[in-house]
């Protein structure tokens, strides 16, 4: 079932959001070599609950933890750890989530840890741009096709791989919605957009081969061959204007 928002609940969904972006910058600005990530999970969720909300991940689906820290090779649902500790040139990938009043935020980054690769550089800066590409295509009367196509023909144009077996989603009262928003597909293909709908747009892009192998410890997702993954998304919303990035400053 696709739920449509309000104007006031749109407003909730971008306080929430802007709580997100808020534990991401945090994040970021900490992440420095011998960092453990499990300080960086403790200083979101103390953002976070400050801030008036409360951590959508802990506890969702038995995940012990506020964010997701996935680093090189790990692709999503890396868990943060005390034994995991940030080295000089780590390409680290932080998803956050938050409730605020019943709405939920989610968005997620991609940053070096201090001076990275050339490879993982281009791997960062292209996977934003798949996100950017991806919120153009947030606007009436276009469809969900349109969204996935973007991010695959950056990306692949790029020499890059799409990750199939995650994708984006719709975002409201709860943190997974319908409709599933892969970041591959044809243009004009899919349901159609209209105003009030909200979406969280997800690409995840690795260096090489898109296929994904996951943990014993059931989360963490990383890619089959070893090789580099970025991940970048915003919450974005329809609007008869256009693409709304909740949560970021307008």
């Amino acid at each position: 079932m696709i739920f449509l928002k309000s104007e006031s609940e749109l407003e909730i969904l971008h306080q929430a959001n802007a709580l997100v972006h808020r534990a991401l910058q945090a994040v970021r600005e900490a992440a420095e070599p011998g960092v453990s990530t499990a300080d960086l999970d403790k200083l979101a969720e103390d953002l976070i609950r400050q801030g008036g909300g409360t951590p959508a991940f802990k506890g969702y689906r038995g995940y012990p933890a506020t964010l997701c820290t996935s680093v090189n090779d790990e692709i999503v649902h890396g868990i943060p750890s005390r034994k995991v500790r940030l080295k000089a040139g780590d390409l680290l990938s932080v998803d956050c989530g938050a409730v605020v009043e019943g709405y939920y935020g989610d968005a997620a980054i991609s940053f070096g840890v201090g001076e990275v690769s050339p490879v993982a550089q281009r791997l960062m800066q292209v996977t934003r741009e798949c996100l950017e590409d991806a919120v153009e295509q947030v606007r009436p009367g276009k469809r969900l096709g349109d969204i996935g196509a973007a991010v695959q023909q950056r990306a692949e144009g790029a020499g890059f791989g799409v990750v199939r077996d995650f994708v984006g989603h719709g975002v409201g009262r709860s943190l997974h919605e319908d409709p599933q928003v892969p970041n591959y597909g044809k243009p004009g293909t899919g349901l159609v957009l209209r105003p009030g709908l909200v979406v969280a747009i997800e690409p995840m892009i690795t260096e090489g081969s898109w296929r994904v192998r996951v943990d014993r410890d059931g989360w963490t997702a990383r890619t089959e061959d070893g090789k580099l993954s970025a991940h970048f998304e915003y919450s974005v919303a329809v609007t008869e204007k256009g693409p709304r990035v909740l949560g970021r400053k307008e």
